[in-house]
């Protein structure tokens, strides 16, 4: 495809129009800034429009199916505990299928109090939700206390309320002790994990001789096992300590927290699917994204689990014939944390001011993350992978008062030669020239905009364009932090 500099009238009429924005390559010249007027509504046609919005809302969250899921498709970090804080009053039950305490997704309740959650689901906010963390998440007890006592402090009545899987793998202290031993042997390589010990406990798991949730009944066995782990630590790393008497300390420990967390522990594949027979609904929190999925990820630059869609039936036992609609949350720019490649990422200002204006720090560990332009390649990617029904744009305030916006459409090989899909190797990925679509900006803050009509219509058009580039309809925006910034499309 030719390559031409951007017309200021035609970018203009492009905004306004149907039509498909014009491509250019990553070395084209920028396209001049267009302003566009916002014309304010009379004050009836806003309340009306308010009214259709409401009603909007309402149906798109009713017409959700029984088992429905939300779930990343970048490199994490989308918002999805805000969409799911959201919809969890229309559902009985709101499940964590994966990960561990990495995860971090922070929400607000009513009177905007802000709450960062890591391993209790984000439907935790709403009294008459039963909140689950099933079998293919890692527990580190002390942590999920730690996050009890903390909602109990301000006001959160968690008694009752939350149910983990007796097959849950227990995450120790030792994991995260190594997850830094690890790091530090692979010194340059490094994979930026946030150190929670996740990826040795999932290979604990995997290597079977892992403990359980439900091992904590059987303290008189306890001790054997985890000195198993123990001593597989120490043979591993030099700088791992080990002595009995840490053992003996450990299984004290451990013997106080199964006595606290016994009312908690569950046959949650039991209590899914006995849900599923009753007609409740479920509703599927992932954690990190499809991006740093084991299988389908950036690999090794990924998580240890599976937070893509066939996640949910290994995580939770939950047959693949009763899960509905899936929502993919993502942001209206790309972030990642951690090492690994990221196409799309900006440097110098342009990245610092996405980062600022995004607020754009680790839930979890406060690393500053790593921003860019919308990846529609490895959105396409997800959108493949998950069958998303829909997709919430999040943030898209964000790009607000930016002369230009920018959206990665394909990449090219080195030699020019387009890539068909999402490469699985890293040294291609790595090498890959993006060839970016170059829309008009809006200047307008729209942080206060609650009807898609309201949206000036430049940002109207960079919505629109990325529903025909991905295929998949865009039903929530995604306009500040708050409960009710969101726009029902």
């Amino acid at each position: 495809m030719s390559l031409s500099t951007v017309n200021h009238a035609a970018a203009a009429a492009a905004a306004a129009a149907a039509g498909s924005g014009k491509s250019f390559s990553a070395a084209a010249p920028a396209a001049p800034s267009v302003r566009l007027p916002r014309t304010r509504a009379p004050a009836a046609a806003a309340v009306s429009a308010a009214a259709v919005g409401a009603d909007r809302a309402a149906d798109r969250v009713s017409a959700l199916s029984q088992v429905s899921g939300v779930l990343g498709s970048q490199w994490g970090d989308e918002g999805k505990g805000k969409l799911v804080d959201v919809l969890a009053p229309r559902f009985d039950i709101v499940a964590r299928c994966q990960g561990g305490a990495n995860a971090g997704h922070t929400i607000y309740n009513s009177e905007g109090k802000k709450f960062a959650l890591h391993l209790v689901p984000s439907g935790i906010l709403h009294e008459g939700t039963l909140c689950v963390v099933g079998n293919g998440a890692v527990i580190h007890v002390p942590g999920f206390f730690n996050e009890i006592d903390g909602l109990e402090s301000n006001g959160v009545n968690c008694n009752g309320r939350i149910l983990v899987s007796d097959r849950a793998h227990l995450l120790f202290d030792l994991h995260q002790a190594v997850d830094g031993l690890r790091e530090a042997e692979l010194a340059n390589s490094f994979i930026g994990t946030t150190k929670r010990g996740i990826g040795p406990c999932y290979s604990s798991k995997v290597t079977r001789n892992g403990l359980r949730v439900c091992d904590l009944r059987h303290m008189d066995t306890f001790g054997d096992k985890l000195d198993v782990l123990f001593k597989d630590a120490a043979s591993r790393f030099e700088g791992f300590e080990y002595s009995k008497s840490m053992l003996r300390e450990e299984v004290e420990r451990y013997k106080r927290f199964a006595e606290r967390l016994e009312p908690f522990i569950a046959d949650t594949v039991h209590v899914l699917n006995e849900s599923i027979q009753q007609k409740k609904k479920i509703l599927v929190e992932g954690g990190q994204a499809t991006m740093l999925d084991i299988d389908f990820g950036t690999y090794p630059f990924v998580t240890s689990s599976s937070p893509s869609a066939g996640g949910i039936c290994t995580g939770l036992g939950i047959a693949p014939r009763c899960i509905g609609d899936l929502i993919g949350v993502v942001k209206a720019y790309t972030t990642r944390v951690g090492s690994g490649p990221f196409p799309t990422e900006l440097f110098g200002e342009e990245g610092d001011l996405l980062r600022k204006s995004g607020m754009e720090f680790g839930t979890t560990t406060g690393r500053p993350r790593r921003c860019g332009w919308l990846d529609i390649v490895a959105l396409k990617y997800c959108c493949e992978i998950n069958g998303f029904s829909s997709l919430n744009l999040t943030k898209l305030d964000v790009l607000s008062g930016l002369p230009e916006v920018k959206l990665g459409v394909s990449y090219n090989q080195p030699d020019g030669q387009k890539l068909q899909s999402f490469p699985g190797d890293l040294d291609t990925l790595e090498q890959v020239q993006v060839k970016y679509e170059v829309l008009p900006g809006w200047q307008s803050d729209i942080s206060s905009v609650r009807s898609y009509s309201e949206l000036p219509l430049a940002a109207q058009r960079y919505v629109e364009r990325i529903e025909e580039l991905v295929g998949v309809p865009v039903h929530y925006i995604g306009v500040g932090p708050g409960r009710d910034a969101l726009i029902y499309k």
